[in-house]
């Protein structure tokens, strides 16, 4: 994996995760008054399970980039900004829209995206594959919390 590639993937996902901290606000008025799962981890836990799975979105598509031919990287490159893309607008259709029925729509897709991206991945480089395969965990793990968070507040 190149130095230059890395700096790359990690300034699009430091974006990203830029950009979804700004519209997430678990202490808004609407989020708190929500009903939430008895399971659902405690709000101290999401940067903590956050921070290093950026770090690892980082570093799977550097060491992908830097593994494949010019036009599978295009693709690539075009997969990876679309997943990037929809990690963000989960937040911003979440918490910012307060459509936690329509995020979960959205979060389908991105679950849809994380498997394209591990496909690809996989063909390329199993370390990167492994890399990602946390990120897709937490994803299936959060597409069951938004769908109960909806179950939950479906009459409301």
């Amino acid at each position: 994996m190149r130095v230059p590639t890395l700096v790359k993937t990690a300034a699009a996902v430091t974006a990203t995760a830029a950009a979804g901290a700004t519209v997430t606000d678990a202490s808004s008025r609407w989020y708190q008054r929500l009903r939430k799962p008895t399971w659902q981890p405690p709000p101290v836990a999401f940067p903590l399970v956050w921070t290093p799975l950026y770090a690892l979105i980082a570093v799977a598509g550097a060491r992908v980039l830097d593994r494949t031919s010019e036009t599978d990287r295009a693709a690539f490159t075009r997969a990876y900004g679309l997943n990037l893309a929809l990690n963000f607008g989960w937040s911003a259709l979440f918490f910012k829209a307060h459509r936690p029925t329509v995020a979960l729509a959205e979060i389908a897709a991105l679950n849809a995206s994380n498997v394209m991206l591990l496909r690809r991945a996989s063909r390329v480089d199993r370390v990167a594959a492994a890399a990602l395969a946390p990120y897709a965990a937490w994803t299936l793990f959060a597409t069951v919390l938004n769908g109960t968070i909806v179950c939950l507040n479906s009459n409301r």
